[in-house]
């Protein structure tokens, strides 16, 4: 879901009792006790819902323009930072974090990669 910061303002403040905007909320439908491990897996084809994901447009344009590049590219950072969320991953201890930060560096990259091939 795509909100302005007001919205993301109040989910915050419901949910993690932050009174405060974000970029990026992750609301998992899954228990994980790792990344990727769920208690409850899917079968090989069928559809496994992973839960919700809100980006603040208003934070990630102001972001974008910060670290110099495009609100689309932000937007994909700040989604696949959200799905990594919803699989189990975290970023709270400092091991964590940088585990976390070479599975979006890794997925950003493999992007990149199927775009450039497809021109």
């Amino acid at each position: 879901m795509l909100v302005r910061d007001e919205e993301i303002r109040r989910l915050n403040k419901t949910y993690r009792h932050i009174d405060e905007s974000t970029d990026v909320l992750s609301f998992p439908l899954q228990e994980t006790s790792s990344p990727g491990s769920f208690k409850e897996s899917p079968g090989p084809s069928s559809l496994f819902p992973l839960g919700d994901v809100v980006i603040s447009v208003d934070t990630a344009d102001r972001q974008a323009r910060i670290h110099g590049h495009s609100l689309g590219d932000e937007m994909d950072m700040l989604l696949v930072h959200g799905i990594l969320h919803l699989v189990g991953y975290d970023h709270e201890k400092k091991e964590d974090a940088e585990q976390m930060m070479k599975m979006e560096a890794r997925i950003l990259k493999s992007k990149e990669g199927l775009i450039k091939k497809s021109l």
